[in-house]
């Protein structure tokens, strides 16, 4: 296809790694006669006073932009994604479609108690303003954020990592077990594509709260005796739920506990969580940074790469990418 306008894949600071990943991938399914994509130059210039400027150190007029960044704490990562998109728009770029491996702030996606703000609508409306003309992010934390926005929203999930993984196991008598009741509906379609001949079976663990990050207690509802599970969840913060829930499977008689969560954010002492727990092994992707945990004993990373680089390249060439929506 000729386009009127070419590519350009830039980078914030806290996505970097995972940007050169991508291009690696973009550039092996590049067609010959067309030039390799290459990580544009960005820099930032850092003030005494901790205030910081992106600026674009090539030309982006008349491109379509990528700007990769996953918005993890501090609040710093989602600014500097913000100025880079209005930065772009200023340098008079065609369009500016903004990767966010991670959405920050997902989990503010509705009033659960009075006085309290909706910080997954204050973001979309933030991009929206700085001038992003599309947005493509993974696993949210909750599918209903997509409507925060009126612009197009390319929403991938990270079962097309996982579901290949848990297959390689060669696990059997599978269950899949969601942590709480929210995660249902992901549960059963990863248990609808992992069934095959024999039956996956679905857990959902019933838990309630003393207050935000502190579980009180985890009910399993669902065959757990003599199986193997894999809990399957949008991401691992303080890995407070995940543990309590992988214990309560393994006293009611589970064989093996295992988990697959996309956003292994793993604030505070989560990481020694779960190598306390009866987890078995814990699967996460690499849409937040962890170089230290690689060659981990218990937990193993996905890179959703590849995923990212097939939809930046379908948008790119107006393909369609309804095959990459498998949840």
């Amino acid at each position: 296809m000729i386009h009127t306008h070419r590519m350009e894949v830039f980078a914030c600071r806290a996505s970097k790694d995972f940007a050169c990943k991508v291009i690696e991938h973009l550039n092996a399914n590049r067609h010959p006669d067309e030039p390799p994509v290459h990580l544009g130059e960005l820099l930032v210039d850092q003030f005494s006073d901790g205030e910081f400027q992106p600026c674009y150190a090539e030309s982006v007029r008349g491109a379509t932009v990528f700007i990769i960044q996953s918005t993890i704490a501090p609040a710093d990562n989602l600014m500097e994604l913000l100025l880079t998109v209005d930065a772009a728009k200023r340098a008079s770029a065609d369009k500016v479609i903004a990767v966010m491996p991670y959405y920050g702030w997902a989990r503010q996606d509705r009033k659960d108690r009075p006085r309290v703000a909706i910080g997954a609508k204050l973001v979309a409306n933030l991009l929206t303003a700085a001038g992003a003309d599309r947005v493509m992010t993974c696993d949210l934390h909750a599918d209903q954020i997509q409507g925060f926005f009126d612009i197009p929203v390319d929403h991938v999930y990270a079962s097309k990592v996982f579901i290949p993984c848990i297959k390689a196991l060669k696990l059997k008598d599978l269950s899949v077990a969601a942590p709480d009741m929210g995660g249902a509906k992901r549960a059963n379609s990863y248990a609808k594509s992992l069934g095959g001949r024999q039956e996956c079976g679905v857990i959902i663990c019933h838990k309630t709260r003393e207050r935000a990050n502190v579980v009180a207690e985890i009910k399993a509802i669902g065959e757990v005796e003599g199986r193997n599970i894999i809990i399957v969840d949008d991401m691992i913060d303080t890995a407070g739920t995940l543990c309590k829930a992988a214990d309560v499977l393994k006293e009611k008689g589970a064989k093996s506990v295992r988990c697959c969560a996309t956003h292994g954010v793993l604030s505070g002492n989560a990481v020694q969580r779960i190598h306390d727990s009866a987890l078995e092994e814990v699967y996460i992707t690499d849409t937040i940074p962890h170089p230290e945990l690689e060659g981990d004993s218990k937990i193993r990373i996905v890179s959703m790469a590849q995923v990212f680089a097939s939809i930046i390249d379908k948008v790119y060439n107006y393909e369609p990418i309804s095959p990459d929506f498998t949840y």
